[in-house]
């Protein structure tokens, strides 16, 4: 049970994380109203205005803004005590927080959840979804234990490469480059071209660097989905990864790159002896991404 002045301050730092009083909800599992109510509360209990609220979403006061870092370091230390309670206890009761991509939350995530929880029923989950840049500002700043992210990452991490990932090529069905068995990088440069972009590292951004092509690019998102969908109806042409495309859901054909181009898909922690115990568990379950191990 979380003591009550330590929900208002959650509430508080994940609104202000989210810019959102529903996402906020979503994260601490509790309803909007409540998350609305603990902040009300709380501004009550230090007579001071910590968010301004209108139809843009959710804004610090300058009050707000002196005091989150303090509220930060509160929640932070309160995770930490959590941790070693756990750590006490085991691992029968804990929370993990995990810093992913699409494209791993969609495809490994879910099997090496059902296997972990299968032998630990009461551990928790708070997922972040995000950028590959984002994930690694999460790592630094510890607001997640473990994340998956794209390798090379910062030195200072303890990572562990788990696949190389390659990129295949994604053409309209009727597209003469689907005849080929491979499809040769250069050829993409003559094709209106469908550019998904991760934030400040984008690996197909990379190839395209590596290989001096400059396609004509006609769409640009963070969206995998949206990609598949413009291709299917004849727009363009893309590269995406092969572990996006394991549920392709669009009329597509995908083919292997000329030359061969992958991505290196790892997971990193802030530093290995500092982690929780659950954490640490949690690692040594990583191997059931694969369906063939379960």
């Amino acid at each position: 049970m979380i003591d009550t002045n330590i929900q208002k301050y959650l509430a508080f730092v994940k609104t202000v994380e989210f810019s959102s009083f529903s996402k906020a909800a979503e994260a601490l599992v509790c309803s909007q109203s409540s998350i609305s109510r603990m902040i009300s509360d709380l501004e009550k209990d230090l007579d001071i205005t910590l968010l301004e609220r209108d139809r843009n979403g959710v804004v610090l006061t300058s009050d707000g803004t002196r005091l989150l870092p303090y509220a930060q370091n509160l929640c932070q230390s309160y995770y930490n005590l959590q941790e070693e309670v756990d750590d006490l206890n085991g691992i029968q009761t804990g929370l993990i927080r995990i810093g992913t991509f699409s494209s791993v939350a969609s495809q490994w995530l879910p099997r090496i959840i059902k296997q972990f929880q299968i032998d630990y029923p009461n551990i928790a989950y708070e997922m972040l979804m995000g950028d590959y840049t984002e994930i690694e500002n999460w790592i630094d700043e510890r607001r997640v234990d473990c994340a998956f992210l794209i390798l090379p990452t910062r030195p200072e991490f303890d990572s562990m490469e788990l696949a190389e990932d390659p990129l295949l090529a994604v053409l309209p069905e009727n597209h003469p480059l689907a005849r080929l068995d491979a499809v040769p990088v250069k050829e993409l440069e003559k094709e209106p071209f469908m550019l998904l972009e991760k934030g400040g590292k984008s690996e197909i951004a990379d190839i395209l660097k590596q290989y001096a092509l400059h396609p004509d690019i006609r769409f640009t998102t963070l969206d995998d989905y949206a990609i598949m969908a413009m291709v299917e109806q004849g727009l363009g042409v893309s590269i995406l990864p092969g572990l996006i495309l394991k549920r392709n859901p669009y009329h597509v054909v995908l083919k292997p790159l000329d030359p061969p181009a992958f991505r290196k898909i790892g997971i990193a922690l802030k530093e290995s002896r500092t982690a929780s115990a659950a954490t640490k568990k949690f690692m040594q379950y990583l191997k059931y991404r694969n369906p063939q191990v379960l």
